[in-house]
């Protein structure tokens, strides 16, 4: 699918050497046009206390029916209102929450020719990278990361996990086993919510065997005009959900809310849920992905984990014909998520462009 991206059309800049270098100014590609730049506290008519919700997941599936009840209703909610939520008490153990992060930051700690025998192309996107969009000259963001694909096992190959630090092939597996785990249960509590079958939504995506699942490790370093950029742009998730282990220390993170923008704050041991595009299209617009974005930081790096859980690339998305009415028609023609995924891969992160223009394409605006 990805023939026509072979190669980046320009050469690679690494953002941690860069930010190493001790510059103090950052170079043009990294400026942000002044409406795109995060703001001061004046950016929030919110109150900066305002955070997603916070859900107790071990009582979606309590004996309790009230507690499950109560658990699916602010569920259904936050997918609904907020297209994000944090889950605490969700069965993927602390340590390796800590273990796996910790590994990747020694990872991004390594002498940059170790990361560099996993330097990425926009072929896959697998390995170590610094870059999302294709376009020659496009505006970037301050960050690098590290992508690896998980499932379906047929595009999993260890050979292109980093071989340092020594437990990492053994943590990411392990981490993945588990997190695939969560993402199966969040799909029954969507699909439960909806009115439908509680494994439609998992079949629509082709079955837990053929999902297709996938790890970025993002990493942000210090900046020192944190003002003029982003560590990662505007966007939705273009993929089914993303199951973020944020950086425990350090928030980044931000979700758009009505015309502002909230700064996450995560919670102790929790990861961050939210809907992508694809269970948007299911769900016919009853569950909304949301525009998010991340701010940079000039005393603290920080490392983040999203894990997509994707529909089987080659499945044709469309909305439920369970969820289309007379007076709700089908807001999304069927595409497949290759096709989806295209798009983003060529232009780099833009807002919700491409899921709003799907009945009208255009072309994403210049950032």
């Amino acid at each position: 699918m990805m023939n026509c991206l072979q190669s980046w059309p320009e050469p690679v800049v690494r953002v941690q050497s860069l930010a190493a270098s001790g510059i103090q100014a950052i170079p043009e590609r990294y400026v942000k046009p002044p409406s795109h730049r995060p703001l001061s506290n004046s950016d929030f008519s919110l109150p900066q206390e305002v955070n997603i919700p916070v859900i107790d997941f071990q009582n979606v599936f309590s004996n309790d029916h009230r507690l499950r009840e109560e658990a699916l209703r602010c569920i259904y909610g936050a997918c609904s209102e907020w297209g994000f939520f944090q889950v605490v008490n969700h069965g993927v153990s602390h340590e390796l929450m800590k273990g796996v992060r910790e590994i990747w930051r020694e990872f991004f700690n390594l002498p940059v020719e170790v990361k560099q025998e996993y330097a990425n192309s926009p072929a896959t996107y697998e390995g170590y990278g610094s870059r999302l969009g294709v376009e020659k000259g496009a505006s970037l963001d301050w960050s690098d990361y590290f992508f690896l694909h998980y499932m379906p096992v047929s595009l999993r190959n260890q050979n292109k996990w980093p071989a340092t630090p020594a437990s990492c092939r053994e943590l990411v597996a392990e981490y993945g086993r588990e997190v695939v785990k969560l993402g199966g249960k969040l799909m029954k509590a969507f699909s439960m919510n909806l009115g439908l079958e509680e494994d439609f939504l998992l079949d629509a995506f082709g079955g837990e065997e053929n999902v297709g699942a996938c790890l970025r490790v993002n990493y942000y370093p210090r900046c020192p005009q944190p003002d003029l950029t982003l560590g990662l742009s505007p966007h939705s998730d273009p993929g089914g959900m993303t199951i973020l282990l944020p950086d425990e220390n350090v928030a980044g993170l931000q979700v758009r809310r009505k015309d502002s923008w909230v700064t996450v704050k995560p919670a102790p041991n929790a990861f961050i849920i939210n809907i992508g595009d694809q269970i948007q299209v299911l769900s016919n617009a009853i569950y909304q992905s949301v525009e998010h974005r991340v701010i940079v930081n000039s005393d603290k790096d920080r490392v983040s984990l999203a894990f997509f859980y994707n529909p089987k690339s080659d499945l044709l998305i469309e909305p439920s014909k369970e969820l289309v009415t007379v007076d709700r028609p089908a807001l999304y023609p069927p595409m497949t998520f290759d096709e989806y995924r295209l798009y983003i891969r060529t232009k780099g992160p833009c807002g919700k462009k491409q899921v709003e223009s799907l009945k009208s394409p255009r072309p994403c605006d210049e950032r």
